[in-house]
């Protein structure tokens, strides 16, 4: 059984909730007993593994690799994978390089089963990297089964710099953010874009963000989103701007006395069409 985080608010609140208590829960996370069985298991196995085909044999290994990165869904293409990481990242024509989704090229870089200098699985602080994001990220999935906007907005926080510290070009960076789905939905959210913006010339679409951040921020480069009060500022507008269209919930701020007013209302209103009827 898997620990189940706590998210007692929703929205910005739960956001700041979440930040406050992390530490706490994501430890007692760890150690919940499917977690620490994979993690000890990718320490024990996985200085031995050299290549590609040894790692996507083993699917528990294969489930740690694939976590760390947010390619959970990707267990069972076993070719598709092993593609990704025997090709490496060093040639731009590798498969990892086709995709603007930058996870496939981090994960590809990261095992360097490709690369020119070898496999990194025996490097020392290997395991420790891969498992310590492995744990990060099924914390943001756990969170993301009491609330899907709450685990975007933690992977936002994380990802966002991941990609505005990149060597690559502002346009570059622009196609990664759109490429990544969980990204883009924060951008998306945050502008109040429609859903049937992603389905317009993607150039456009880089265009329209590029826009809407220097009017919001003052530039629009992705590097703006460096500065973690943007970040916030950004996150906080997707986070109301979901919580308004959903409506309030059980975790929203006066949602009892709400729906206690809400049933007197309908009960009133009931008694009188029944007053009426009565009468008719």
């Amino acid at each position: 059984m898997i620990f189940q985080p706590a998210t007692p608010l929703s929205g910005v609140a739960g956001l700041r909730f979440l930040e406050r208590t992390q530490a706490t829960q994501q430890e007692t996370f760890d150690k919940s007993p499917v977690i620490a069985r994979n993690v000890a298991n990718f320490h024990e196995k996985i200085g031995s593994i050299l290549t590609a085909e040894e790692l996507v044999a083993d699917r528990q290994l294969l489930s740690v690799a694939l976590g760390a990165f947010g390619l959970d869904d990707e267990i069972d293409k076993k070719f598709f994978i092993r593609k990704i990481l025997e090709e490496g990242t060093e040639n731009n024509d590798a498969l990892a390089m086709r995709f603007t989704d930058p996870r496939y090229r981090r994960f590809s870089a990261a095992f360097g089963f490709g690369s020119s200098l070898g496999p990194r699985t025996g490097e020392p602080d290997f395991a420790q990297r891969i498992t310590d994001a492995y744990k990060t990220r099924q914390f943001e999935i756990a969170v993301g089964n009491n609330d899907t906007n709450l685990r975007l907005a933690m992977g936002f926080k994380r990802e966002i710099s991941e990609i505005v510290a990149s060597e690559a070009s502002d346009e570059t960076k622009w196609f990664q953010i759109l490429g990544s789905e969980p990204i883009r939905a924060v951008f998306d959210g945050g502008f109040g874009l429609p859903t049937q913006f992603k389905l317009i010339d993607i150039d456009k679409q880089v265009e329209t963000l590029q826009e809407r951040t220097g009017k919001l921020f003052g530039s629009s480069s992705p590097s703006v989103f460096a500065n973690s009060e943007n970040v916030d500022a950004l996150l906080n507008r997707f986070l109301a701007r979901a919580e308004a269209e959903s409506g309030p919930s059980g975790n929203t701020p006066g949602f009892a006395a709400l729906s206690l007013l809400q049933n007197a209302s309908s009960f009133g209103a009931s008694a009188r069409i029944n007053l009426i009827l009565s009468n008719g």
